[in-house]
C-alpha cells in the first residue's frame, strides 16, 4: 500500500490540492487536521482542560471519530455526528493549534491516522504527515505560499460562510497560527528533509497537482524548491 504526505501551513491550499490529488489517483484522502479540530471541538464542549495532559490524554483516547469518505469533501463524524461544519471557525482554529501542541493527545491521533491507513492507500494531509506520522512515505509534499495569498485565501473561504470578518484580522490569527505551529516543541510544523517544497502563491490547485504528479510519475521526489 502507498501513502503520499502533503504539509503546509494554513491557506497554502494543501486541503485542496490533497482532495485532488487522492481522487486523481483513486487513494482515499485523509484529513487530519480536521481531526485536531475534533478533538478540541469535543473537549471544549465536554469541559477537557487541555492544559490537563492526563485529562486530555485520557478524553483523546475515547473519542470516536470516523469519516464519511462518500461526501466531498469528506464529512467527519463525532460518536455518530456531523461536525464537518462546527469545527471550522476561528475559535477552533486556535483551539486546535492548543490541542495539538500536547504530546498525548498527538501520540493518539498518529496511532489512530496510522491505523486509517493500514491497507490502503491515501494521501494524507497534514503538518507531520512527512516528519512524524509516516517518514518512510515514499512521496513527500510540503506546500507553502506567501502570508498575503494565504490570507486572501482564508478571508475568501471566511466571507463564503458568511462569517464578518477583515482581511488584517485573519492575517492576524494566521501569523499567530504559524507561530504556534513552528515553534511547539513537540512535532513542529517544517518539511520533512526528503519532501518537495512547492510554493503555490502563483499556481492553482490544478497546477499543483500536475507538479506532484510529474514526480510521482518520475518514481522519486527529489529535495528542494519549486
Amino acid at each position: 500500500m502507498s501513502v503520499i504526505t502533503i504539509d503546509g501551513p494554513a491557506g497554502s491550499g494543501k486541503s485542496t490540492v490533497s482532495r485532488l490529488l487522492a481522487e486523481k489517483l483513486g487513494y482515499i484522502y485523509l484529513d487530519t487536521g480536521a481531526m485536531y479540530r475534533a478533538v478540541a471541538l469535543a473537549a471544549k464542549e465536554n469541559n477537557v482542560p487541555v492544559d490537563d495532559e492526563k485529562k486530555i490524554g485520557r478524553f483523546c483516547r475515547s473519542v470516536d471519530l470516523s469519516f464519511d469518505l462518500d461526501q466531498d469533501p469528506p464529512g467527519l463524524f463525532y460518536n455518530g455526528a456531523d461536525i464537518s461544519k462546527r469545527i471550522r471557525t476561528p475559535e477552533i482554529d486556535m483551539l486546535a493549534s492548543d490541542v495539538s501542541a500536547v504530546r498525548i493527545v498527538r501520540h493518539e491521533m498518529r496511532r489512530l491516522q496510522r491505523q486509517m491507513a493500514k491497507g490502503v492507500n491515501i494521501v494524507a494531509e497534514g503538518r507531520d504527515m512527512g516528519t512524524e506520522v509516516f517518514p518512510s512515505a515514499r512521496y513527500k509534499f510540503f506546500l507553502t505560499a506567501s502570508i498575503e495569498t494565504r490570507s486572501r485565501r482564508r478571508y475568501a473561504e471566511r466571507l463564503n460562510r458568511g462569517e464578518t470578518v477583515s482581511l488584517e484580522e485573519v492575517k492576524k490569527e494566521m501569523q499567530k497560527r504559524d507561530a504556534q505551529d513552528q515553534m511547539r516543541s513537540v512535532a513542529p510544523l517544517r518539511p520533512a528533509k526528503d519532501a518537495k517544497i512547492i510554493d503555490s502563491s502563483f499556481l492553482t490547485p490544478e497546477k499543483v497537482v500536475e507538479e506532484m504528479m510529474r514526480h510521482i510519475d518520475a518514481g522519486h521526489v527529489s529535495c528542494g524548491n519549486v
